[in-house]
């Protein structure tokens, strides 16, 4: 237990350790006020202070050692996912260069060649084989196009075309 005594001298000291704490507020918001005064002077604002911190922080980061070991870490990842990914592109354009080459695919293609030739007889058109398939498309979009306009009526007149 506490003397009345002693209870007394705390209390002293409590009231004086809470004024000072008062008085150091004060003290604190008077230099927080003067020190926003001297910024404000200074051309200082708040966003510039965030981006030096900022920049400080990414600055102080990426010299870590953790950030480097994790850096050259992902940059050898990213190295090795890269030539993995070229070896399959490799491996699936020779594989469509076999197949291009296999008789079965030589076998479909010489089929779609006598369909197209076969189309292009039946629609009117000139009976030359091969041609690109850029021709061989628009001769059976122009075969395609006349064979629409049988039958259609033609305007005789001038009048007729104004309707």
């Amino acid at each position: 237990m506490i003397s009345e005594e002693e209870k007394e001298e705390l209390k002293i000291e409590l009231a004086k350790l809470e004024d000072e704490i008062s008085t150091l507020r004060q003290v604190l918001a008077a230099k927080e006020k003067h020190l926003v005064e001297i910024k404000q002077k200074l051309g200082i604002s708040l966003m510039n202070e965030l981006k030096q911190n900022f920049s400080k922080s990414w600055h102080d980061m990426q010299t870590t050692s953790a950030y480097k070991k994790t850096h050259e870490t992902l940059s050898h990842a990213g190295q090795k996912a890269t030539a993995a990914i070229s070896n399959v592109g490799t491996a699936i354009s020779k594989k469509f260069g076999d197949m291009r080459n296999s008789p079965t695919f030589k076998s479909f293609e010489e089929k779609v060649e006598t369909t197209v030739t076969s189309l292009k007889t039946k629609v009117g058109g000139t009976s030359h084989t091969g041609g690109s398939f850029e021709e061989v498309l628009s001769s059976t979009a122009h075969a395609s196009a006349q064979s629409n306009l049988v039958g259609t009526r033609l305007p005789e007149s001038e009048e007729e075309l104004q309707c």
